[in-house]
């Protein structure tokens, strides 16, 4: 069972079109899959799941899409299910770039953040405004500061440091990405921590994602053997 999985949530607009729906109420569905994917972890006691819900490039979609989506973030962080994930011992936590959000919002996430921040199960990373190189770059910035101030020698520098910098550098890199919707790329997500994440990804949509289709990636990573750049013979020793 993987520690950590990581999921681009992908798919939406072309389920609601393939079923004569509104954009917003394919989003809307997307949530709602995404609750189920959540219930899923907890049920299996997965320590940590990252979900894509919006990158940096989302900015460039129509403006009401991008307004609808807004919407239903803050729904979302209203409702009762994140009282619910807190009282089942959840956290959550938010990563990306939250200055382009309005400050309602940043509000709220603030809010959810503070409520669940000593909780000790299974954790839920949300990535809103987030990029992977958005996220290297602001930890190289990070540390371009700590030498200037004199904090920190320039020879100290190593992958090590530019990783304690990264978003989620508290937790492991992801073991698994599922990507739905039939592409099969990365999309400038988490690329620091997909050195040696295993790659999935399915045609179903994401509103269509349940737990049989979740249970699917987890039995194909199941069947995966992980080298870190070793031998076949060495992964199978030190299994």
């Amino acid at each position: 069972m993987p520690q950590h999985i990581a999921i681009i949530m992908d798919g939406n607009n072309r389920w609601a079109k393939s079923n004569q729906l509104s954009v917003k109420v394919g989003h809307r569905h997307g949530a709602e899959a995404a609750r189920e994917i959540v219930n899923s972890c907890l049920s299996r006691d997965i320590k940590y799941l990252t979900l894509f819900a919006f990158s940096s490039e989302n900015w460039l979609r129509p403006r009401q899409e991008v307004q609808g989506l807004m919407a239903l973030f803050l729904s979302v962080l209203k409702r009762k299910e994140i009282k619910q994930l807190h009282q089942r011992n959840v956290r959550l936590q938010f990563i990306g770039n939250r200055s382009s959000f309005s400050e309602k919002l940043q509000e709220n996430m603030r809010e959810v953040e503070e409520l669940t921040c000593n909780n000790t199960g299974t954790t839920v990373v949300v990535a809103a405004d987030y990029g992977g190189r958005w996220d290297i770059a602001n930890s190289v910035s990070q540390i371009v500061d700590k030498v200037a101030s004199g904090e920190l020698d320039k020879d100290a520098i190593d992958a090590d440091l530019v990783h304690k910098y990264t978003a989620i550098s508290e937790y492991p890199d992801p073991d698994l990405c599922i990507r739905t919707g039939g592409e099969h790329r990365i999309s400038n997500f988490l690329l620091w921590q997909f050195a040696y994440t295993e790659l999935y990804f399915t045609d179903c949509y994401w509103p269509d994602f349940d737990d049989l289709q979740f249970q699917l990636a987890l039995d194909d990573f199941a069947k995966r053997q992980r080298r870190y750049g070793s031998h076949d013979d060495q992964a199978y020793m030190d299994a």
